[in-house]
C-alpha cells in the first residue's frame, strides 16, 4: 500500500456483532466482537485496527472449523495482525475477538463524561466519539470509511441508566444483578466512524413523529427544560433535508444527545447525533439570537450529514472536505428557510468566509483536498478550509450555475452512490451533467490549489478590465497561481443598468460595457470567494452609491478594504475613511464586522498616546447606531436588532470606553450575575463583558460563584467568556489556576486559554503564564483542541513578544497540530508587520482627531 496507515483491501467486513460492558466506577470496559468478513485474495494474515485495547482471545470461524488466532500488535500503525499460521483462502468467515479497554478522559474513542446534577451529586456517562479514526479505541475493526458494514450492538448497563445507539432499542433483558442487556436493531451499511453508543443518567423528550421518523432530544437528567427549541429545529430541518435531497431519511429514528464533555460541536452519528451541551440546549426565554442560531445551525449541519456523509461517504479522509463543506452549505440553506429574517447568507459571508480567508491568505495554507496519510493528518482536516472555504466555494458555484441545476446534480449524486463511497470527482460529474458542463474544470482550480485570488479592477473607455493574482497577507509577487473565477458584474452606464457574468480563466480579462460607466460592482451578489481591489476613482464612485449595493456587497467592500490594509496594498487612512462612510449602517452582520476590524486597529495599531483620538473617532462612527438602538428592546425590534444592540453597547464600553455606558453596564452586569431572568440576553452578555473588563481579577470570585451555581450550559459559556476577558494579570492567573485545578472542563480549556492570549491588555501576561505552565496546562486539553489555544497567538504582535513566541515553539513541537501551529505563527508575523507598517499612519490619523 502507498499509504501504510491504510489496510489492505484483500479482506472486507460485512457485519459486526458487538457486545460491550463498561464498568463506570473502574473506568474500564470489556467486550466481544464477531465480524463477518470476506477474504477476496489468499492472505497469510489479516490486519485490522485496534488502539489501547488488550485482545484476550481471537478465533477465525468458518463453516468447517474454529481456529485460534495468533495476535500480533502493530502499534506504529494502530493495528493488530491475526493469523492462523497458514494461508487463509478466499471466502466467507467470522473473526471472533474478545478485548478489554480503558474508559479514557481524552474525549475520543469510548470515554467518560461527568456532570453535577441539581442535587450536587456527580453523575457519570460513558459515550463515544469515533471520527476520524477512533472507533479502533472501542472495538477491533476495519476503521476506514471505505469499509462499510452493518453493525449490531448489545450493551450491558446498570438497570437505572439509559442506553442509546444508532438504531432503536429492540430488547432489554434484566440480568437479575442490577444490570441489563440492551440490544439494538442492526444498522444500515455504514462506516465505522459513524457508530455510536451512549449510556448514563439521561432523560428524553417524548418522541416527535416527523413524517414517520421518531425524533427526540436526550439530555442529562435535570436539563429537559432546555430541550424544546432543539426539538423544534430538528423537526423543521429533517423535513427540509428530505425534500431538498429528494431521498427519505436513511435511518429509522433520530436522537440528538447532549454530552457534558465533548471536544467538537457535534458529531453526525447516524440516528444518534451527539452534541456539546451548549450547541443543543437553550433556555428559550434567556437565550440570545446568536445562541439560538448556533443550535439551529448545528442541528442543520448534523442532519445534513445523514445523507451527505452517512448515506454517501468519502472513500478516504482526503475527501472529508466534501462532507463537511456540504453540510455547512446545507445548514445555511436550512437556517435561511427556517428563519429568513435572520439573513443567514449575509451572516455566512460575514463569519464563515472570513474564517476561511484568514487561513487561506497565508503561505502555509493548504489545498482544500490533498493527500492524507496518518490519523493526525486526518484530524487536521477539520479546519477553516474544510468547512469555511469548502462551503464558500460550493455557494459560489451554486449561485453561478443556478440553484435548480445545482440541486438536481446533488440529488443525482446521492441516488447514484447511496450506501457506498465516493471521490470528489463523482460530485463534479453529477453537477456537470445537471448544469451543462463547466463545473469540474472550474472547481478543480479551487479545490486542488491553495489560496484564493484577488481581482484588480480598472476602467477605461467604457471597458472594465480585470486582472487576477493570488491574495496573500504577506505578498509574494512570484506566485503565479490562477483560478477559473465565476465573475458577476453589475452597475449603471449611460443611465441604464447592466449586468454581466462570465468565467474568467486567464490572468487578464475585460468586458466592454458601452457608454460612460457611472458605477459598478464586481462580485455582484457577494457570493464569490475572492477579493476585489478597485482603482481609487472607481472605488470613490462606488462608495458614493452605498445605498445601491446589496447588503453582502457592502460587506465585501468593507471586508476587502481591511484585507488590503493587512497586505500593505492600501494605507490604513483609506480604510478608516471608508469605515466613516458606514456610520448609518443598519445591517447587524456588517456592523459586527466593522466592530471586529476596528477592534484589530485598536489592538495592534493604537498606543496610549493616540487612544483618546481613536476613542473619539470610533464614538462618532458608532453613535448613530447606539442612539437608534438604545438600551431597551422596542416593540418593533427584530432578533437582529437585539443582537446588534448588544454588540454596539459592548463596543461602546470596551473600545470607546464611554464612561456613561460603562457605569450602566457595570450595574446591569452585576444584576445579571445574580438573576438573569428579566434582562435582555444580548445586552446582559455585553454588560458582563464590560463588567469583567473593568473589574478584572476583583470580579473573579463572583464569576466563579455564578459559574458553579448554574446547570445551564449557555450561562456557563457566557461566564467563561467573561472570565477570559478580565484584562489584568490577576484574572489571567485565576483562570489558568482554574484550568489546572480541573474546575473548567477539558473541552473548554484550550479556547479559554486562547481568549486569554487575545486580550489586548492582559495577553502578554497570559503568554508568560501559559508558557511557564505549558506542559501541565496542555496535558489538561484533548490533543485535537490545542489548535484553539494557538489561535490566540496572532494577538501577541509586539515584536519582542512575538520573537519569544517563535523561539518557544521552535523548541516545543506540536506534531498533532503541526499545520495549524505554522498557520497561526504566520498570522502572528502578519500582525507584527501590520503594527510596524501602519502604526505611524494610525498615530497621525488619531492624533489629528485628538488635537481637534
Amino acid at each position: 500500500m502507498t499509504n501504510p496507515h491504510r489496510l489492505p483491501a484483500s479482506v472486507v467486513p460485512h457485519h459486526y456483532r458487538i457486545r460491550i460492558e463498561p464498568d463506570l466506577d473502574a473506568a474500564t470496559f470489556s467486550g466481544t466482537v464477531s465480524i463477518d468478513i470476506e477474504t477476496l485474495d489468499p492472505v497469510e494474515h489479516i490486519d485490522l485496527h485496534a488502539l489501547d485495547l488488550e485482545i484476550t482471545s481471537a478465533h477465525l470461524v468458518t463453516d468447517e472449523s474454529r481456529q485460534s488466532l495468533e495476535v500480533k500488535p502493530v502499534p506504529e500503525w494502530q493495528r493488530i495482525r491475526v493469523s492462523t499460521g497458514k494461508r487463509i483462502d478466499p471466502g466467507r468467515a467470522t473473526l471472533d475477538l474478545a478485548f478489554t479497554g480503558i474508559l479514557n478522559d481524552l474525549l475520543v474513542g469510548f470515554y467518560r463524561s461527568t456532570y453535577v446534577d441539581g442535587d450536587g451529586v456527580e453523575q457519570t456517562i460513558a459515550t463515544t466519539q469515533f471520527e476520524a479514526t477512533d472507533a479502533r479505541r472501542a472495538f477491533p475493526c476495519f476503521d476506514e470509511p471505505i469499509f462499510k458494514a452493518t453493525f449490531g450492538l448489545t450493551l450491558t448497563v446498570p438497570d437505572h441508566l439509559m442506553a442509546i445507539s444508532n438504531y432503536p432499542e429492540i430488547a432489554r433483558q434484566p440480568l437479575g444483578d442490577g444490570r441489563s442487556e440492551v440490544t439494538f436493531e442492526n444498522t444500515m451499511k455504514m462506516s465505522s466512524y459513524l457508530v455510536a453508543f451512549v449510556m448514563g443518567p439521561f432523560e428524553a423528550t417524548d418522541p416527535l413523529d416527523v413524517d414517520g421518523i421518531p425524533t427526540r432530544i436526550v439530555v442529562p437528567r435535570g436539563k429537559l427544560h432546555l430541550a424544546s427549541y432543539a426539538l423544534e429545529c430538528s423537526a423543521f430541518v429533517l423535513r427540509y433535508m428530505a425534500e431538498y435531497y429528494g431521498i427519505p431519511y436513511p435511518g429509522t429514528k433520530l436522537d440528538h444527545v447532549a454530552i457534558p464533555d465533548f471536544a467538537f460541536g457535534a458529531m453526525e452519528n447516524l440516528g444518534c447525533i451527539t452534541y456539546r451541551e451548549s450547541t443543543l440546549l437553550v433556555d428559550r426565554d434567556r437565550s440570545s439570537q446568536s445562541e439560538k442560531l448556533r443550535v439551529l445551525d448545528t442541528v442543520g449541519h448534523e442532519i445534513a450529514h445523514m445523507w451527505f456523509g452517512d448515506l454517501v461517504t468519502m472513500e478516504w479522509w482526503d475527501g472529508i472536505w466534501l462532507n463537511e463543506a456540504f453540510a455547512t452549505f446545507m445548514e445555511m440553506k436550512a437556517t435561511d428557510a427556517a428563519r429568513p429574517e435572520w439573513k443567514r447568507w449575509l451572516a455566512f459571508a460575514a463569519e464563515e468566509r472570513p474564517w476561511a480567508y484568514g487561513i487561506d491568505s497565508l503561505h502555509t495554507s493548504r489545498p482544500v483536498e490533498f493527500p492524507v496519510g496518518s490519523p493526525d493528518e486526518a484530524n487536521e482536516m477539520f479546519d477553516a478550509l474544510t468547512y469555511g472555504k469548502g462551503s464558500s466555494v460550493l455557494r459560489m458555484m451554486e449561485q453561478f450555475v443556478g440553484e435548480d441545476a445545482f440541486r438536481a446534480g446533488v440529488g443525482a449524486y446521492l441516488e447514484a452512490h447511496s450506501y457506498s463511497n465516493t471521490v470528489t470527482e463523482d460530485l463534479w460529474t453529477a453537477l456537470d451533467a445537471a448544469a451543462g458542463g463547466g463545473v469540474a474544470s472550474a472547481m478543480t482550480t479551487w479545490i486542488h490549489q491553495r489560496g484564493y485570488p484577488q481581482i484588480d479592477v480598472a476602467t477605461s473607455d467604457g471597458e472594465i478590465r480585470l486582472t487576477q493574482r493570488r491574495y496573500l497577507s504577506l505578498p509574494d509577487e512570484t506566485d503565479t497561481t490562477q483560478w477559473t473565477i465565476p465573475v458577476v458584474v453589475r452597475g449603471t452606464a449611460g443611465g441604464e443598468p447592466f449586468s454581466s457574468r462570465w468565467m474568467v480563466d486567464a490572468p487578464e480579462g475585460k468586458i466592454a460595457i458601452g457608454g460612460p460607466i457611472e458605477w459598478f460592482v464586481v462580485n455582484a451578489g457577494g457570493h464569490g470567494y475572492y477579493r476585489v481591489n478597485y482603482a481609487a476613482g472607481d472605488l470613490a464612485l462606488l462608495v458614493n452609491r452605498l445605498e445601491s449595493l446589496d447588503d453582502i456587497e457592502r460587506f465585501c467592500l468593507l471586508d476587502d478594504a481591511w484585507a488590503f490594509v493587512e497586505a500593505g496594498q492600501i494605507d490604513l487612512t483609506r480604510f478608516l475613511d471608508l469605515v466613516g462612510r458606514f456610520r448609518l449602517e443598519t445591517e447587524q452582520s456588517i456592523l459586527q464586522r466593522l466592530i471586529q476590524t476596528v477592534g484589530r486597529v485598536s489592538h495592534h495599531l493604537v498606543d496610549d498616546e493616540t487612544r483618546s483620538g481613536f476613542r473619539s473617532w470610533l464614538a462618532t462612527v458608532l453613535r448613530p447606531a447606539y442612539e437608534r438602538l438604545g438600551w431597551e428592546p422596542g416593540p418593533d425590534d427584530t432578533d437582529l436588532d437585539r443582537r446588534m444592540r448588544g454588540q454596539v453597547i459592548g463596543a461602546m464600553g470596551r473600545l470607546v470606553e464611554d464612561e456613561e455606558v460603562i457605569t450602566r453596564a457595570v450595574d446591569i452586569g452585576r444584576r445579571w450575575l445574580k438573576d438573569p431572568l428579566d434582562l435582555d440576553p444580548d445586552v446582559a452578555q455585553a454588560c458582563v463583558h464590560i463588567l469583567a473588563g473593568r473589574m478584572g481579577g476583583d470580579l473573579s470570585h463572583d464569576l466563579w460563584i455564578a459559574y458553579e451555581g448554574t446547570v445551564d450550559p449557555l450561562r456557563q459559556l457566557r461566564l467563561l467568556h467573561a472570565m477570559a476577558n478580565g484584562g489584568d494579570e490577576r484574572s489571567v492567573n485565576v483562570t489558568v489556576d482554574a484550568i489546572l485545578a480541573n474546575k473548567i472542563r477539558s473541552q473548554d480549556a484550550a479556547w479559554v486559554s486562547g481568549e486569554l492570549l487575545s486580550d489586548r491588555r492582559s495577553g502578554e501576561s497570559a503568554w508568560r503564564r501559559i508558557r511557564s505552565d505549558w506542559r501541565t496546562l496542555t496535558a489538561r486539553m484533548p490533543s485535537m483542541t490545542i489548535s484553539r489555544l494557538v489561535e490566540g497567538l496572532p494577538a501577541l504582535s509586539k515584536a519582542a513578544v512575538a520573537a519569544d513566541v517563535n523561539a518557544f515553539f521552535a523548541e516545543t513541537p506540536l506534531p498533532a497540530i503541526e499545520r495549524a501551529l505554522s498557520q497561526q505563527l504566520e498570522r502572528l508575523e502578519v500582525n507584527v508587520r501590520l503594527r510596524k507598517s501602519q502604526s505611524a499612519a494610525a498615530a497621525g490619523y488619531f492624533s489629528a482627531i485628538s488635537s481637534d
